[in-house]
């Protein structure tokens, strides 16, 4: 339930057009949005009060691109080719909905506890799988998201059309085997569509594979781009595609004028000037995952995206084979891959990196009049980072000390819609070590029955 909050005497990144610094500011909060940001001495109200001493208050981070399931594969393999197969065989054949819930309660406790207050994910991943045969999977990660507390957008879609596709469905005395066309799961999506709309906390996208130009003069994967741009169009959902390069963006916005101002791409290396010229005329926003495998094997041309006036935020990719939710890390990383490709150390200073996590997420989720800064009439998803601590102090330049020095672990107070998840680096209504133990026993099952050993 939200709460009227008086967070107090903290220094306040609003993150604002103005991108206002209060050095003693307070923030009230009331039925779930913000009502006020100011300086000095908060107004009278009777609301539970919240000294924000020796901590900086700023917006939750927007992660624009991460997967679940992941943080119940994590290390499945030496490299990422052997960790894609296992994952891919683990998601078809050796979960159920139970997976999905732990592994969803475990995902969204991380990012609770970095600051990470609104998530948007593909469900799934591997080589070609997206759980979509049946709408119990993704039911079951979404209701756990909202148990929890954590905003999220989950991206579903269909598979590849090009081979059949078959999932092990478990029931008490073994399982059987389903067998599912990309088409029957884009009714599954419209259905998850429904329920859940685009309006609320958990909501969702549609997804869909990332084809060549060569790929789409087959008949069967242009008829299905065309009908999944359709389903995302009709509904009003964002349209999410994971790993452009190379060409792709242009392909496909030639052959099937797949994007438009609500559309994500995420990854964006090695882009063409068609690629860049699609990205403009289109609206289309990118994902940029500066921790990605996708980023080794090639660059995401972000800083020049941003110059050009494309949106461009960041995304961790997390959570497996080899990385985590936690966006001060990347924004990190984000620095050192363009500073060193550029061999200029003030490419992407501070406060560009902070916009990029915050209100650069929310531009690139359609989301910036509801989250990403601290404004009147915004929804309060608010962290508090706690600043009195060896590698943050001393208390000068807040943002740098954010985006050069602090890491998840230092977030204490972690608020979504007014509701204050985690307080103290304790979550407030549920038990975290239950949450560990049920994810044991989810990842101890699934590792029996896809034979891992």
């Amino acid at each position: 339930m939200a709460q009227s909050l008086s967070i107090e005497n903290g220094t306040v990144i609003t993150m604002d057009a103005e991108h206002r610094i209060l050095s003693r500011g307070y923030v009230l909060v009331e039925d779930g949005r913000i009502v006020a940001v100011g300086e000095g001495a908060p107004p009278a109200a009777s609301a539970e009060r919240i000294d924000a001493t020796g901590m900086v208050v700023m917006p939750g981070f927007v992660d624009t691109h991460a997967h679940a399931g992941h943080t119940l594969t994590k290390g499945l393999g030496s490299e990422s080719e052997t960790w894609m197969n296992i994952a891919g065989r683990i998601y078809a054949e050796a979960v159920d909905a139970e997976f999905w819930a732990a592994e969803a309660a475990l995902s969204a406790l991380e990012r609770i506890k970095c600051g990470t207050t609104t998530a948007a994910l593909l469900f799934g991943g591997g080589p070609d799988i997206m759980r979509t045969e049946a709408p119990e999977a993704a039911l079951a990660h979404l209701t756990t998201v909202a148990d929890m507390g954590a905003r999220e957008i989950l991206a579903i879609g269909p598979n590849r059309p090009t081979s059949d596709h078959v999932y092990r469905k478990y029931t008490r005395d073994g399982h059987a085997e389903i067998r599912v066309s990309p088409e029957a799961q884009l009714d599954v999506c419209a259905e998850l569509i429904d329920a859940f709309g685009a309006g609320g906390n958990q909501r969702i996208a549609v997804s869909l594979p990332v084809f060549t130009a060569k790929e789409l003069e087959q008949q069967s994967v242009y008829n299905l781009s065309d009908k999944t741009r359709n389903l995302a169009r009709e509904k009003g959902v964002l349209f999410i595609q994971d790993g452009h390069r190379d060409g792709s963006i242009a392909a496909n916005a030639e052959a099937l004028e797949l994007f438009d101002d609500l559309s994500l791409l995420a990854h964006c290396i090695e882009l063409t000037e068609e690629d860049i010229a699609a990205l403009k005329r289109t609206g289309a926003k990118v994902a940029h995952n500066p921790s990605a495998l996708m980023s080794v094997y090639g660059r995401c041309p972000a800083t020049e995206l941003m110059e050009s006036g494309i949106v461009v935020s960041l995304g961790t990719d997390a959570a497996a084979p080899d990385r985590s939710f936690d966006m001060f890390r990347n924004m990190f990383q984000a620095h050192r891959y363009h500073a060193r490709h550029f061999k200029d150390d003030a490419v992407l200073p501070p406060a560009q990196l902070l916009d990029m996590a915050t209100m650069g997420g929310a531009r690139a989720l359609s989301m910036e009049s509801e989250i990403g800064s601290l404004e009147p009439g915004k929804r309060a998803d608010i962290i508090l980072v706690n600043m009195r601590q060896p590698h943050l102090w001393p208390s000068a330049h807040p943002v740098q000390r954010l985006a050069r020095f602090a890491s998840g672990a230092d977030v204490d107070t972690t608020i979504v819609d007014g509701r204050i998840l985690m307080r103290g680096r304790k979550l407030v209504s549920h038990d975290e070590d239950a949450i560990l133990d049920r994810a044991e026993r989810a990842f101890r099952l699934m590792i029996e029955r896809a034979g891992l050993g």
